[in-house]
């Protein structure tokens, strides 16, 4: 697709994720709105808390916090995390511990119950929606000035327009995100470099030199499907699917793309761009180069396929790398291959990428604004997830316990690893101190991010920083009952999307059939889907 690209939206809407629970609370009768009086709601708080303090109670302070529990490195309550912050901070978190893969379900169900936890962890932007009308959550935008590090770090990254896409109808937000210096691309495709290497074959730069490298590997090794992925496809449609000016797998999400020429929304999976996207893929499958077992086979299957040298391209991030390696020595011998990302290639719509640089947060339940310790909660929340010091004891520890600084470098301890940065370690960042975990440790500066990368990521990052970003897209802040009816509508339009996506890349259904596809779409409402989209953001531009 020639010309300007289309610009994405907020790239973490979440309508669908929450349909039966978002439609429970819609019916809910609000809280009220009224501000809470922070001048009689001071107990424990700091006296003139401002940018860089370390905040401290100055009574003890128990909170109750929702925490998503990974079996990777399951909950202790005794971790020096929690029992640093009560010494350090005076604040103890009475946790509600609940399994990671049951987590976005039975937040739902305890917030529809009215028994959530006073600080919701592990959220998305988006995830919040489906809990504004029933007045089940703060509108945490009207506190943010109790929070120094927070408003700093949005305004010295101008993170405005992120922010700003996180607005609902009353112009609120309800969600404090994870705030990112910089955009951080992780995943891309994997490449057994030492094939190219033999092969004399560059990396490639594009998509359409990706598919000429495909073809040379084929032509060299005519028994192996060059490139069998993972992730359902997921990975590489949303990552190419940005290059041509559209989305797709992961990216698809809500399905909106911003037009900037026309300023209005648009379907993507219905415009010339998502069917160049289809018959790029398309050609993939049919000349052999792409295994079509892609978009169906298991994780495992793809991965075996890779590892054992039946394929030479698959795709991840930094730590599936590290995965790959362990298993292809295993299976290879050590010595005997080379493995690493490429940088995302460009395609039609320019050498850009997508993403955000907003992540998971919290969200508080509204009823934290009646406590008397309110102002102390938004400033703990201030230090521990949007102060340096805060961030950099949620990722790193303590200094002279987890790790310390050597010419401004952190470093483990001697007896403790962390993701293989000191293999030596008996002891393990997350699973015996709770520290780098995903209920805490997000965002933060570049530095702090990839203060854990090898030199090897931090290449890759340095490499990526010749893309351009997505813009961000304006917000569509749907009312109550506009909102429902785009969760309801939404949820068949993707279905159809995914499986039709699947037959035109495979050639289960001939490509010539696009447009009675996208006839298809609108039979299903897509029209008013559209439709609703541009009205509520036509809203929000007329207020501004």
């Amino acid at each position: 697709m020639k010309g300007k690209p289309m610009i994405r939206r907020r790239d973490f809407l979440g309508l669908s994720a929450l349909t039966a629970f978002g439609l429970v609370l819609a019916g809910c009768d609000s809280e009220s709105s009224s501000k809470a009086d922070t001048s009689k709601a001071r107990n424990g708080a700091m006296d003139n808390y401002k940018l860089g303090d370390t905040f401290k109670a100055t009574v003890p302070l128990t909170y109750s916090f929702l925490f998503s529990d990974q079996p990777t490195y399951p909950y202790k309550k005794d971790w020096l995390l929690f029992t640093k912050m009560a010494s350090d901070n005076n604040v103890t978190l009475d946790a509600t511990v609940v399994p990671f893969a049951d987590y976005t379900q039975k937040r739902s169900l305890l917030i529809s119950s009215g028994k959530a936890p006073e600080i919701i962890a592990k959220t998305y932007p988006g995830e919040e929606s489906a809990f504004v009308s029933s007045g089940a959550v703060l509108p945490v935008s009207d506190y943010v000035d109790l929070m120094p590090n927070f408003q700093d770090k949005v305004k010295k990254w101008k993170l405005e327009p992120e922010i700003a896409g996180l607005t609902q109808q009353d112009g609120k937000y309800y969600v404090l995100p994870g705030l990112h210096e910089e955009l951080w691309p992780d995943y891309s495709l994997a490449f057994r470099k030492d094939i190219l290497q033999k092969e004399n074959l560059a990396e490639p730069k594009t998509w359409d030199e990706f598919r000429d490298v495909l073809r040379s590997l084929k032509k060299a090794h005519p028994d192996v499907v060059p490139f069998s992925d993972r992730f359902n496809g997921n990975s590489v449609l949303n990552i190419a699917g940005t290059a041509f000016g559209t989305l797709s797998g992961w990216g698809l999400v809500d399905g909106l793309a911003f037009n900037d020429s026309r300023k209005q929304f648009e379907f993507a999976s219905s415009t010339p761009a998502f069917k160049d996207l289809l018959t790029y893929f398309n050609s993939l499958v049919s000349e052999g180069l792409m295994d079509p077992e892609s978009f169906t086979q298991t994780d495992d299957s793809a991965i075996q396929k890779f590892t054992s040298g039946k394929s030479f391209v698959i795709s991840a991030n930094s730590q599936n790398i590290i995965t790959y390696r362990t298993s292809m020595e295993q299976s290879l011998g050590k010595g005997n291959f080379t493995v690493g990302k490429i940088t995302v290639p460009g395609g039609p719509a320019g050498n850009i990428i997508g993403g955000s640089r907003l992540e998971n947060g919290i969200m508080l339940n509204s009823s934290v604004k009646d406590k008397d310790s309110f102002v102390a909660l938004m400033q703990y929340i201030d230090w521990l997830f949007y102060s340096d010091a805060g961030q950099e004891f949620a990722k790193w520890g303590v200094q002279g316990t987890t790790y310390t600084k050597e010419g401004g470098k952190r470093v483990l301890a001697k007896d403790i690893n962390f993701q293989g940065l000191n293999p030596a370690g008996t002891k393990d960042l997350r699973v015996d101190y709770g520290f780098s975990g995903g209920n805490f440790a997000y965002g933060g500066t570049t530095d702090l991010l990839q203060s854990t990368f090898d030199d090897e990521e931090l290449a890759f990052q340095k490499a990526m920083k010749s893309k351009s970003p997505r813009p961000v897209s304006p917000p569509v802040p749907y009312s109550d009952a506009d909102r429902e009816q785009a969760t309801l509508t939404l949820t068949p339009l993707k279905d159809h999307v995914k499986q039709n996506t699947l037959k035109f890349i495979t050639g289960q259904r001939s490509l010539s059939e696009f447009d009675a596809y996208v006839k298809e779409l609108d039979s299903k409402g897509m029209g008013k889907y559209v439709d609703l989209a541009n009205k509520a953001y036509k809203a929000y531009a007329d207020k501004k």
